[in-house]
């Protein structure tokens, strides 16, 4: 899965580059037919072949931005969470699995679910005739669930044997595990992020309650699982917002890229893409805090910036040659 994403990745930033070197080449030649230069119809801007009018800059008209998925926004204050990561598992919750058996023993005289069915609190799961008064009573469900067990069928004694079991996972319980060195941080009521295979839920943590025979305590979240893509026993990993606080000028962490072995973004300038190098404060999961660098309602690429970084070593790249 790496290795195709590391190939459509690079495919991109060929058929990005190759447009550029497409698009100047044919706007050139549309307004000066015999020039030399193949860049925009300028050949007094400085400009090199690709469109980088100066050192760590591109140019890109708003129509191919848009097509190759550049995206920019606004520098601006932001609130940036503190999280602390643990790690845990998928239970269901006591009651929400339930076995049925016969109130009283007899004979099965219907069925009338079988496994995989959904049921809701009443209805009729199966006819019972009591071997005691020989008289027929009915077996319901006691609560809304799905049916994930049957041991009975039309004609057998039910003795004391389970029935059905019944199971209902509209919710499910995170326990994640808390050690010694991380209790102070997390408390009850706290917002929580779970990670799992398909993305992550937002809750909060209802329970801290101690672990028996283990070095650590358990933070119990509830979580809506009413699309049913969350099953007990997963593996999770959560992060649990232990504090927040607020920075004046942040930039997300997906625009900032390495050039020159600096840190920095690219800043929209008309249709030109320059490189800032910044000076980076503190992070949490999303924000960089800008400490010096940029200034509030500068416009900067926030996502596919690594396509502007790749366009401009590639064209370093050729020079050098």
């Amino acid at each position: 899965m790496k290795n195709a994403i590391i190939t459509g990745l690079t495919v991109l930033i060929l058929v990005f580059s190759t447009y550029l070197y497409a698009a100047g080449d044919h706007i050139n030649h549309e307004e000066n037919p015999s020039a030399d230069h193949k860049e925009y119809g300028h050949e007094d801007d400085g400009e090199d072949e690709h469109g980088h009018g100066e050192e760590n800059s591109s140019r890109i008209n708003g129509e191919m931005a848009q097509q190759v998925g550049i995206v920019t926004s606004r520098v601006g204050s932001q609130e940036l969470n503190q999280t602390i990561t643990v790690y845990g598992s998928l239970v269901s919750g006591p009651e929400q699995l339930i076995h049925v058996r016969a109130r009283f023993e007899g004979l099965v005289k219907s069925v009338r679910v079988t496994i995989g069915d959904r049921v809701k609190t009443r209805d009729l799961l199966a006819e019972i005739e009591s071997n005691e008064s020989l008289k027929t009573y009915q077996l319901h469900s006691p609560i809304s669930g799905r049916i994930v067990q049957r041991h009975a069928n039309t004609g057998e004694v039910t003795q004391d044997q389970i029935l059905f079991s019944i199971a209902n996972f509209d919710t499910v319980w995170a326990e994640l595990r808390v050690y010694p060195a991380q209790q102070s941080s997390v408390a009850e009521s706290q917002d929580v992020h779970i990670l799992t295979a398909d993305g992550s839920v937002e809750s909060t943590v209802n329970h801290i309650v101690p672990s028996l025979e283990s070095p650590y305590q358990l933070a119990r979240v509830k979580l809506d699982n009413s699309k049913q893509t969350l099953s007990p026993g997963m593996m999770v990993e959560a992060r649990v917002q232990v504090g927040r606080f607020p920075v004046s000028l942040a930039v997300t962490k997906e625009s900032v890229q390495i050039l020159g072995g600096r840190q920095g973004v690219f800043v929209k300038i008309n249709d030109e893409y320059r490189f800032k190098p910044l000076v980076l404060g503190q992070s949490d999961d999303h924000f960089y805090e800008v400490v010096d660098g940029l200034e509030s309602g500068d416009e900067y690429v926030s996502k596919n910036s690594y396509l502007i970084k790749a366009d401009i070593e590639k064209s370093e790249a050729e020079h050098e040659h």
